[in-house]
């Protein structure tokens, strides 16, 4: 029961504090070895394809035994300590790796410079939550921007990690974290990241494709809770879910579209360069900015609906080994 306790615990702290930016952040730390690892591995294998796949693969090898080894060390040593240090910190750790709080923060700043008519300052807000150039995006295109990383990251920011962490706490957690990292770092298909980041794309793929379909279906119940269209998010996820040249984004994304009754996604501007996108959802009516607080709203009670499922399944699923044994 201690995962489990430390996974709500978690949970519950995120939603009330957010990231503690009074403190390194873990996801950081990784994100540091990243980079580090990937200067040194460039200079061992060289720049041909051969050898950025090679360097790529012995980079997934190196961050996720030292992202997962290093938390999964700590943790027994402050077992050995004492039982409630050890609980306590990975309660933190769980708390860390999750962004419910830290995702509806920066989504709702994004809303409040449009709602001030600041259109260059959400701009410069959209631009810290989104991978995409944004200096060129009108009102209507700095909504869609925040309304799908929200959409997006549903799973891979809040449900997703609760599934690993419920399995196996707070070291799991940091191993699907250190594979999305990796992903948003060097998973790109631009000429600098095809080859080398290939091996961090195709794992972040398998991963979270489990993930991003509970978190769709989750967040279909969502929206016939919070009174939004359900039907219609059941209907777009059925049709555009696969709109995506990721197997997982347009999960979520199908379904918030659905939802909110608007046209998401399309064509997009990445490092200066258009990539040609699929729409997700039908234009039954314009993006609105009060879509952002909308989607926030799918997004918490998508993560209560997950702790309250993926809790009941840890606690039956722990009560059933413990009387088999």
């Amino acid at each position: 029961m201690r995962i489990l306790a430390a996974c709500v615990l978690g949970f519950v702290l995120d939603l009330i504090l957010g990231d503690p930016v009074w403190l390194y952040h873990p996801v950081r730390i990784i994100g540091n070895l990243i980079a580090v690892f990937e200067k040194k591995l460039r200079e061992i294998f060289g720049n041909s394809k051969k050898g950025n796949l090679i360097a790529g693969g012995v980079l997934c090898v190196l961050i996720i035994t030292f992202s997962t080894g290093i938390p999964l060390a700590i943790l027994y040593l402050a077992h050995k300590i004492h039982p409630i240090l050890s609980f306590l910190l990975e309660s933190f750790w769980c708390y860390q790796l999750l962004a419910t709080k830290s995702l509806r923060v920066e989504s709702m700043r994004v809303a409040q410079r449009l709602y001030a008519g600041d259109l260059a300052g959400a701009r410069v807000a959209v631009s810290m939550i989104v991978g995409r150039d944004t200096e060129s995006l009108n009102e209507a295109g700095v909504t869609k921007a925040a309304v799908e990383t929200v959409a997006e990251n549903t799973s891979d920011g809040v449900i997703a990690p609760l599934i690993f962490m419920m399995i196996g706490g707070a070291p799991l957690g940091f191993f699907y974290k250190a594979i999305n990292t990796m992903d948003s770092m060097v998973g790109y298909t631009n000429e600098k990241y095809l080859y080398f980041g290939r091996a961090a794309a195709k794992l972040d793929d398998i991963m979270n494709f489990i993930p991003a379909r509970i978190s769709a279906l989750l967040m279909i119940v969502a929206a016939f809770l919070s009174r939004m269209d359900g039907k219609n998010a059941y209907r777009i996820y059925r049709r555009d879910r696969m709109k995506h040249a990721s197997p997982n984004s347009a999960q979520t994304e199908a379904v918030c579209a659905g939802a909110l009754d608007v046209q998401l996604a399309g064509d997009a501007y990445y490092f200066g360069t258009l990539h040609p996108k699929k729409t997700i959802g039908d234009d039954i009516r314009p993006v609105e900015t009060e879509d952002i607080s909308r989607t926030c709203r799918l997004m918490d009670v998508t993560a209560w609906i997950a702790v309250v499922m993926l809790g009941l399944l840890r606690f039956f699923a722990v009560t059933v080994l413990s009387h088999m044994i």
